[in-house]
């Protein structure tokens, strides 16, 4: 059973899949992204590997309780490439995912309905092809407090098993502390409670 605060997304970059109709060649790709540069990134090296392909299409999601996404068509017929790919994005639930698939043109026309079948299912081929993971949410808290305190804000840390993000030891020390969204209330009281230690939500 999925928990309010898991999302799923994959876990490295999926292998090459090819989708051939009319002799037209369609090549499927799934990248994990977190930002819109690795997505331009991803898309400029597959312009490059498949110089003198017709149309990269593609479509992305990123985030999790703030989503947002964008469909292209890259020069294909309206809502025929890019929003049949972010279909499958959607029916397979997942998020911070970049699909592209790049068409070379065989010579022979295959029509709205061809293309809407030939992207969805050259994108659902890319997903099939891809690790698919269950990622926690996680909030993060910025820790702070005098060396002298270090001891007490450690064992906390050990006893509940959060992630150390980062950390800042100077005359006074700041940690980065990540947990599951269904803790974060339960360790920031905790840090709130504590004598000489404060805790803010990053």
């Amino acid at each position: 059973m999925k928990s309010d605060d898991t999302y799923q997304t994959i876990a490295r970059p999926s292998e090459e899949i090819l989708f051939k109709d009319k002799s037209s060649k369609f090549f499927g790709y799934a990248f994990p992204v977190g930002s819109e540069d690795e997505i331009k990134n991803h898309l400029e090296i597959l312009r490059k590997r498949h110089f003198g392909a017709v149309h990269f299409c593609y479509a992305w999601q990123m985030g999790t309780e703030k989503i947002s996404f964008r469909a292209n068509d890259d020069g294909e017929p309206s809502n025929s490439a890019g929003m049949p790919i972010y279909g499958q994005i959607q029916s397979f639930g997942v998020t911070n995912v970049l699909i592209v698939v790049v068409r070379f043109f065989g010579g022979t026309k295959l029509g709205i309905g061809g293309l809407i079948t030939a992207y969805k299912t050259a994108a659902q081929m890319a997903l099939e092809n891809a690790e698919i993971v269950e990622r926690t949410i996680n909030v993060h808290f910025a820790v702070s407090f005098d060396y002298k305190n270090m001891n007490k804000v450690m064992r906390v840390i050990k006893e509940k098993n959060l992630e150390i993000v980062g950390q800042k030891m100077d005359i006074g020390c700041e940690i980065e502390i990540a947990t599951r969204k269904k803790n974060a209330a339960i360790v920031h009281d905790i840090f709130e409670a504590m004598f000489e230690v404060s805790i803010k939500p990053l």
